[in-house]
């Protein structure tokens, strides 16, 4: 049976997992039951799902530790899958509301997968007003990332109705590409360290790069006015100490047209203008706990960043660190420090060779994950303050079983140091929210999600024209009397 390495990343989401830290992503996608759907629908589906016993990569996996002192697994096949443990059923009080429908999946997002088994699960859940239902799918970081898993899953689905009927669950469909082959060798810690420092050895030539790149961060401590966010220069705060086991879950949703609309007036990015949502929502909610501190937070976003020498047509992934103006009153102001923070950010990473940009991601990540594996995370300064998410989803509607998919939201990682993350999806005109959070650190959650539609508001009232008022003089000139 072939075994598959963990890469150094992959293996970091392992070694770092505890009880009250769970590395693993999920999706929440809510259908709307077909017009002509039986009484027992969601038996039959329950039903079939169990009946899929062919298992296509990644969903097939399972962690094998080659020898009892060896930190690092591997990937094996499972030849003996329990579907009745990976497939399963909820049902909510019905009418279940997306109060109800948050709460059940906080609880699902809190509790730890079973390495032991591959790590993923599927969660039918039914119950949910407006004649719909949902499936919860959860995965490990370590055995797929949340894009890939959330491309997966809308694999399974067709914007055929009728094509839909015939489709196959997402671990039967389309397998995930093969990773490339290594040569055989004992996966151990020091084999990974071994492999890590090859790495570096192999990109020396971009030490001049990184280090003007960090000098020039050094460069901006205490120029006020720049605009650039600097990693580990967050302030503390209620979202960035230790968290507890319990996760808390909430969703919003807005229509695509409106967002761009208003990035248009603003003259501004879908992704600017996701962070002053967020910003604003936040400043509202830490400013009623009496906890917002007067240093305004800052966000890490994952982007695509393409350098200036880099004349390929593949993603090129980093990260950015931008301040989310939380403190700052107005809105529109807020907006706009976001958009220069985030240019500023853009720049500075992109001015690095693609080699280089690498290099700079790994060692900005290398202080936060080694606090997590010392055990301190949360017990220092944070590297910033809030994940916040921006991934591209479908244009146009899917099925699954005839039923239409109706929104995905998807639910993150929250570890010591992150109590909040915040990532939205756009899907068929919409851009669906998710928002993951500690339950002691982050309660009430569901206000979150009400702040950001005010949030967005607030930005329409500022930005867009005003529209003329009407006049009813008909109503005023002729008056009918008996």
């Amino acid at each position: 049976m072939d075994s598959i390495r963990l890469n150094p990343l992959d293996a970091a989401w392992i070694l770092t997992e505890t009880r009250a830290t769970p590395n693993h992503v999920g999706g929440l996608l809510v259908f709307q039951l077909p017009d002509d759907a039986p009484r027992d629908f969601l038996r039959r589906l329950m039903h079939d799902f169990r009946t899929y016993r062919g298992f296509v990569a990644p969903w097939n996996r399972r962690l094998k530790y080659a020898f009892t002192l060896n930190p690092v697994p591997e990937w094996i096949e499972d030849p003996a899958i329990d579907l009745e443990y990976h497939v399963r059923h909820a049902a909510l009080p019905w009418p279940g509301g997306e109060r109800e429908l948050g709460e059940l999946v906080g609880r699902l997002q809190s509790m730890p997968m079973d390495l032991s088994r591959p790590p993923w699960e599927c969660t039918i859940i039914e119950g949910l007003e407006h004649g719909r239902f949902a499936l919860f799918v959860k995965m490990h970081h370590s055995l797929i990332d949340g894009i890939s898993g959330m491309r997966m899953l809308q694999q399974a689905m067709s914007p055929d109705p009728q094509k839909s009927l015939a489709l196959p669950p997402f671990w039967s469909g389309p397998e995930a590409p093969k990773p490339a082959r290594r040569a055989p060798a004992v996966p151990t810690m020091a084999g990974v360290m071994a492999t890590a420092a090859q790495a570096l050895r192999g990109q020396l030539h971009t030490v001049p790069q990184l280090v003007a790149a960090f000098g020039k961060m050094l460069r901006r401590i205490g120029e006020p006015g720049d605009g650039m966010a600097l990693p580990f220069d967050a302030p503390l705060s209620v979202l960035n100490g230790r968290v507890r086991e319990k996760r808390r879950f909430a969703t919003q949703r807005f229509a695509l047209e409106r967002l761009r609309t208003l990035a248009k007036a603003a003259d501004c990015t879908l992704n600017d203008l996701v962070l002053a949502l967020c910003g604003g929502a936040l400043r509202r909610f830490l400013l009623e706990r009496d906890s917002l501190p007067d240093k305004p937070l800052t966000a890490g976003i994952p982007v695509s960043v393409r350098p200036k020498d880099d004349q390929g047509t593949g993603n090129a992934i980093s990260f950015i660190v931008a301040t989310l103006g939380t403190d700052i009153d107005d809105a529109a102001e807020r907006l706009q420090a976001i958009r220069a923070s985030v240019r500023h950010a853009k720049a500075h990473v992109q001015s690095l060779p693609r080699q280089a940009m690498m290099q700079y991601t790994v060692l900005l990540m290398t202080p936060t994950i080694v606090t997590l594996l010392g055990g301190i995370g949360g017990r220092t300064r944070p590297m910033f303050n809030v994940t916040i998410s921006n991934v591209p989803g479908p244009e146009k509607p899917l099925y699954f079983r005839g039923a239409r998919l109706e929104a995905i939201y998807p639910a993150s990682i929250v570890t010591h140091g992150q109590a909040l993350n915040i990532t939205c999806q756009s899907y068929a005109g919409t851009m669906d929210f998710g928002y993951t959070g500690c339950h002691s650190s982050v309660p009430s959650l569901q206000k979150l999600a009400v702040y950001t539609a005010d949030a967005l508001a607030e930005l329409e009232a500022a930005l867009l024209p005003k529209p003329a008022p009407t006049q009813n003089r008909a109503n005023s000139l002729f008056i009918l009397r008996p």
